[in-house]
């Protein structure tokens, strides 16, 4: 679902919206009916119900969708009235503009008949778990070696380290870690590096 506009003004610019859960399709037809110039990427996934399977159409980044415009017009209190709108995505001087180039990104993959999903934001420092794998349930930093992952166990006792090449699909951030990473001996640690 989308109303994207073929002109760029100055002042226009793309924004994220948070929806209400599961209401990104009823905010998006509902900003179609207005006139709001907005992006809602999707993607095909696979549902299993107890006596069928079938491929559905699911929000490529659930709970958000994007509107084009100038943050200062009137479209902005339209778009915080739309029912299943939460409001926009900022910090505390105000709603963050994007950068069209990553809107024209992801609907070149959306539109590429690639299947596409959404994955969170890592960089490297950040805390990580693997989710997958023989390596399931560990802890660690998320480090950059060249153009592949990999998981770093520390033992800093020996000041010594080894890793083992993971996917980026195995290991999502992290919160809270567990006491003790996933050793309870304290001196060893987890590392993951990409």
């Amino acid at each position: 679902m989308s109303h994207i506009p073929n002109a760029s003004l100055p002042n226009v610019h793309w924004y994220a919206v948070w929806t209400k859960s599961r209401h990104e399709k009823a905010a998006a037809a509902r900003l179609e009916a207005l006139g709001v110039a907005h992006y809602l990427p999707m993607r095909s996934e696979a549902r299993q119900w107890s006596d069928r399977k079938q491929i559905v159409e699911a929000p490529l980044f659930p709970g958000y969708l994007f509107v084009h415009l100038d943050i200062l017009s009137r479209e902005k209190l339209e778009v915080l009235k739309t029912p299943g709108v939460a409001g926009f995505v900022g910090n505390s001087t105000g709603p963050l503009p994007i950068p069209g180039s990553q809107i024209d990104s992801v609907r070149k993959l959306v539109c590429s008949g690639k299947q596409v999903s959404s994955r969170p934001l890592l960089t490297e420092g950040d805390r990580v778990r693997v989710v997958s794998g023989p390596l399931l349930g560990m802890e660690g930093r998320l480090l950059r070696f060249g153009a592949q992952s990999h998981l770093v166990i520390s033992i800093e006792m020996i000041q010594r380290s080894i890793s083992v090449t993971v996917a980026d699909d195995q290991v999502e951030p992290i919160v809270n870690p567990s006491p003790g990473y996933v050793n309870e001996t304290p001196a060893i640690h987890a590392y993951a590096a990409n």
